[in-house]
């Protein structure tokens, strides 16, 4: 029996680590004006962030795949594969989720298809379709599969900093005036994910702060098995941050992702988060 893992853009997965895995992504949709294009298809990270500071009076939008997307997918694999897990963006932030559900009940009894709830975007998304793409290689029983993931979830932690809170307001994810006082006073928000939903995890006022809140987000997680780091045009910050969190994991099992244009559109440029998953097996027995 062989299992397809789905996942949509908002994974921030590489094209090569998602051919490497065989995980097949679905994008959502950033509309420019009359202009709209598939994340990671026809718009890449680089080129929003161009957009986004550049003189206008507009600002981008996103929304989710269509039903009829995941549909022509799930029908896409239903051909060639006995089962189908697919995985994303927390349902408590986006429609995503929602949208793979009808196609599910549209494709029918064609084959058996689990919709999950990562209760996570970005990074924390992608360790779990990572995570679920290996064991797919290595099991038969969707069911034990489903189960498998949705226990990771609750091992999985992300945490962010993010250099302004314009975007999150000129996106509709934070009241503009608080983003306007925020930027008065020079703060930077700190973000993290509790039970689906985003949450502020603290104020710092620089960049090198920020990084430190990271480091000991890290420093305070125990038998960490998987972790990337998650980066939007700060490459070389990134990499920097990397390396310091070699006492903890080793650094070349440490991966480096983009933030696509998908999430790109909320967070601006400068945005650095880190997700990590622990050892479920390890925690319970310790």
């Amino acid at each position: 029996m062989t299992i397809q893992v789905i996942t949509d853009s908002t994974s921030d997965i590489p094209p090569e680590t998602a051919r490497e895995l065989g995980i097949r992504v679905v994008p959502i949709y950033v509309r420019f004006g009359n202009q709209l294009f598939r994340d990671g298809v026809d718009i890449q990270s680089d080129e929003l962030y161009r957009m986004l500071t550049a003189p206008t009076h507009w600002h981008p939008a996103t929304s989710q795949p269509t039903p009829e997307d995941f549909e022509s997918v799930y029908k896409e694999y239903c051909k060639k594969c006995d089962g189908i897990i697919s995985i994303h963006i927390s349902s408590k932030i986006s429609g995503t989720c929602n949208s793979a559900i009808l196609a599910k009940k549209m494709v029918g009894d064609k084959c058996p298809i689990e919709v999950i709830d990562s209760q996570f975007n970005s990074g924390g998304l992608a360790l779990i379709v990572m995570y679920a793409a290996r064991l797919a290689k290595s099991t038969t029983n969707i069911t034990k599969l489903a189960a498998d993931i949705r226990e990771c979830i609750s091992h999985v932690h992300m945490f962010g900093y993010f250099d302004t809170m314009k975007y999150l307001a000129l996106g509709g994810r934070l009241p503009k005036m608080i983003a306007a006082a925020a930027n008065f006073i020079n703060v930077k928000p700190l973000l993290t994910f509790r039970e689906g939903e985003i949450t502020r995890a603290g104020l710092v006022r620089s960049f090198n702060r920020g990084v430190e809140k990271l480091f000991d987000f890290v420093k305070s997680k125990k038998n960490i098995v998987d972790m990337v780091i998650v980066h939007s045009a700060i490459a070389e910050q990134a990499e920097k941050f990397r390396q310091s969190l070699g006492g903890f994991f080793p650094v070349d099992k440490i991966n480096i992702m983009k933030l696509g244009a998908g999430l790109g559109v909320h967070g601006g440029p400068g945005v650095l988060l880190v997700a990590l998953r622990e050892n479920e097996k390890t925690l319970s027995t310790g």
